[in-house]
């Protein structure tokens, strides 16, 4: 299991596959070590955007100057400017590569999160179509899958223009469900070897075209391997100490170890060292012990500076049973569903305290600053009615024309879903005083006859409409709240991954404490800071970064290799 190897790529998702695909076109001899037993990492049950400014895709006229004047706009607090110019310059660079290889990125229709800021646009988040997962062979069943809440009933691939008509009963929303059921069943091939779709989506279609391309160049990716060290020998890193079934041994890179492991949401121990209020590993949507921050503490070992370890990529999240046994929970992410109409958040103390139409991490941002301002906060609740019932999904309760209220087991009843038939009896439930929750809600009964929100402004961005209801008037975000019963639900300080981790430099080079690069170590995705420091300016702001400094890495390694810039 020893051997020599020009790069190691610590880590198989969007990143680490980027990485070792641009390294193996330039001509080195890659290998990738991933800890778990299956392919793509945390970007395989992602959604599996890409945010990346000034693409040329689709003929956007997205500009550098108009993309850096709205994340000038939006980063607060100190980032490395050169790292971010080099984001921004090298996107175009990384897509037109991929793209030679017949892998190609579509823009969708999406508003940046702070769509009220200059510069801001809507087509910077890119997506990858429907992918056929059988041209993968025998590593088809090896990639790791989607979470049921990006299937239909835990079975059906979806795309995400199909999930989101289809959760928000759009028009056609009908006809698509019987495509996507009809698309699935009529696949007799595939139904004759696994249950599991052949369609690959979202994060799994980022993955599956990259592995087949890895696979054509004979790319070795050594599963069930986990980086146990980095190896240095004469100030450089040589190579890594890798362990399989408790076995360790190592592994010499002659060029230079590419760390793209992920961050470090399932480290309980971390989260408390970095994070500022009170977090819980159980709360995560990533893959559960997934990313244990492995890679940050090999390098911190051996001198590698942090940044940016104050937060995460905060997404609200609810838990909920497994269906097939209760005793089991799960984590369901609540990214939409804050925000859709008819509903309120509030803190125990029965306040709100964010425009709950916002994005999903500045939602849990709102969250961090109430907790720290209250301590009321962590969970929170989302109080909706009937009408926001039969609609929406709440976190991981479907909408009850697939979920009825009966078919909701009674001992998941006032534990995971309150429900009642008076908002005063609702609030009861939750120990919040009556009076002040049935004040939240007659006043967003006004706001929402009104259509503006003069509390949080919520629905007044076109971010904040675009996943409301367009039949909601006279503004999608902002539905009275008035038909019984009435439900809550608890919402958590959820998470996609973590913002911050090793410091590296515009070249994804890893920095030591003194701001001096590492020689032989780089760095990519979430096991580094952002980019934007402590923001997210739209979606896909994990993945996008990810594969550009995968990316840019390759480059830097094969340019010091061979002692000229790579063609």
């Amino acid at each position: 299991m020893a051997g020599t190897y020009d790069v190691i790529v610590v880590g198989s998702g969007a990143a680490g596959m980027t990485a070792a695909l641009r390294a193996a076109a330039l001509g080195l001899h890659v290998l990738i070590v991933e800890k778990a037993h299956k392919y793509g990492g945390t970007s395989a049950t992602s959604g599996g955007v890409a945010w990346i400014p000034n693409h040329g895709l689709g003929g956007s006229n997205d500009t550098r100057e108009e993309a850096l004047t709205y994340l000038d706009a939006v980063i607060q607090g100190p980032v490395n400017r050169e790292r971010l110019e080099a984001y921004v310059d090298t996107g175009r660079d990384m897509l037109g590569f991929l793209g030679s290889l017949g892998v190609n990125f579509i823009p969708m229709p999406w508003p940046d999160y702070f769509a009220e800021l200059a510069g801001s646009r809507t087509d910077r988040s890119l997506v990858m179509p429907m992918w056929n997962g059988r041209r993968l062979g025998d590593k088809f069943p090896l990639v790791r899958e989607q979470f049921p809440r990006f299937k239909l009933f835990n079975r059906y691939a979806m795309n995400l223009e199909e999930t989101f008509t289809i959760a928000a009963r759009g028009k056609g929303w009908k006809r698509m469900l019987a495509k996507v059921i009809a698309r699935y069943w009529l696949d007799q091939s595939t139904r004759r070897v696994t249950k599991r779709d052949r369609w690959f989506t979202s994060g799994n279609a980022v993955i599956g075209p990259l592995l087949e391309q890895l696979s054509t160049r004979n790319v070795e990716i050594r599963l069930e391997t986990k980086l146990e060290e980095l190896l240095v020998q004469d100030g450089k890193v040589s190579g890594v100490r890798a362990s399989r079934f408790g076995t360790a041994y190592d592994i010499a890179a002659r060029h230079g170890v590419i760390i793209c492991a992920g961050g470090f949401e399932w480290n309980q121990e971390l989260r408390d060292r970095f994070y500022p209020v009170k977090t819980s590993i159980w709360w995560s949507s990533t893959p559960q012990g997934a990313n244990t921050g492995d890679a940050l503490l090999a390098a911190e070992a051996i001198g590698a500076a942090t940044e940016h370890t104050g937060e995460g990529w905060w997404a609200p999240t609810m838990i909920m049973p497994s269906i097939s046994a209760s005793n089991f929970e799960e984590v369901h992410q609540a990214v939409f569903d804050a925000g859709r109409p008819s509903s309120v958040c509030v803190n125990r103390k029965g306040d709100r305290f964010v425009n709950e139409s916002c994005s999903y991490d500045r939602f849990g941002a709102g969250m961090v600053a109430d907790q720290k301002k209250t301590g009321a906060n962590l969970p929170c609740w989302l109080i909706f009615d009937s009408v926001f019932r039969a609609k929406f999904t709440a976190g991981g309760f479907l909408p009850s024309a697939v979920m009825p209220d009966k078919s909701i087991p009674i001992d998941w009843w006032d534990h995971y879903i309150f429900k009642a038939d008076t908002v005063a009896e609702l609030a009861q439930k939750l120990q919040i005083d009556p009076t002040k929750i049935e004040n939240v809600v007659k006043r967003m009964n006004e706001y929402a006859a009104k259509g503006e929100d003069p509390e949080f402004g919520r629905g007044s961005t076109i971010y904040d409409q675009a996943f409301g209801d367009p039949t909601c008037k006279p503004n999608p975000a902002l539905g009275p709240i008035v038909k019984a019963p009435f439900y809550a639900i608890p919402i958590h300080l959820g998470d996609l991954g973590t913002k911050g981790g090793l410091k590296a430099d515009a070249k994804a080079r890893v920095l030591d404490g003194n701001n001096q690069p590492i020689p032989g170590l780089y760095a990519a995705g979430n096991a580094t800071g952002s980019p934007f420091g402590l923001n997210y300016p739209g979606a896909g702001g994990t993945i996008g970064p990810a594969m550009v400094f995968g990316f840019i890495a390759a480059n830097e390694i094969a340019a010091r290799a061979s002692n000229s810039a790579p063609a």
